[in-house]
């Protein structure tokens, strides 16, 4: 999958980032397979002039009502849980052998970054695209490699379709080739929802480096406005 990175802000507007979601798929597979290009995904965006590194939406998105099973394997309501927090959401899956890891680790180290009382105030979700195979154990084991305070959800996929569409962010239903890999087609983006309003300001895409998660992150903590 071609990286995508965002060196200065701007502004996307709400057809523009459903335009991108739809081309910027990831096609990870578990077998090792790469993803598919996405990098002839073209659309319009104009300056900004936030302080942020990550492109700032022109439309805010609601956090999706959605409801799944956490890491233990109890409900967690993600609109509820996470109200009036700053929330950076993912979704993908675990046996993805690049895109998810590679974004959810440079999340993680970004984390690391911070004094504890910045990470206290960021919630990172994972929602997995491959409920089937990512249980509660799977999930909290993977994650716990990139951040041990990671929220992971998985459970009804149906339900995480329905809650990624409106982002945005389009999921397709795992495929299971005959040597057993899979192949879970899912959007690339990273949302980050504010804590004022919980909805989605900030977008990133498939390869934003360490660098502008760890210095937009930073802002997030401290609270400074998009």
């Amino acid at each position: 999958m071609a990286s995508l990175r965002s060196t200065r802000p701007r502004l996307m507007t709400a057809a523009a980032l459903v335009l991108g979601a739809s081309l910027a798929l990831s096609a990870c597979s578990s077998s090792g397979g790469g993803g598919e290009d996405s990098g002839a995904a073209k659309v319009s965006k104009q300056a900004s002039t936030s302080q942020y590194r990550g492109t700032v939406l022109s439309k805010h998105f609601d956090k999706p009502d959605l409801v799944l099973n956490d890491t233990s394997g109890q409900p967690y309501d993600l609109k509820a849980r996470t109200a009036g927090r700053t929330v950076l959401l993912f979704f993908g899956y675990t046996s993805c052998p690049d895109v998810c890891p590679t974004t959810m680790g440079d999340i993680g180290v970004a984390m690391s970054k911070l004094a504890p009382e910045q990470r206290q105030k960021l919630d990172v979700v994972f929602v997995s695209t491959d409920p089937e195979r990512d249980t509660p154990q799977v999930l909290r084991t993977w994650l716990d490699s990139m951040g041990k305070d990671f929220v992971g959800l998985t459970g009804d996929l149906a339900k995480v379709k329905a809650a990624a569409k409106p982002l945005g962010i389009l999921v397709e239903d795992p495929v299971v080739a005959a040597n057993g890999s899979v192949t879970s087609t899912h959007g690339a983006q990273v949302l980050a929802f504010l804590p004022g309003d919980d909805k989605a300001h900030l977008l990133y895409m498939a390869g934003t480096t360490v660098e502008t998660y760890a210095h937009d992150l930073q802002l997030l903590a401290q609270g400074v406005a998009v």
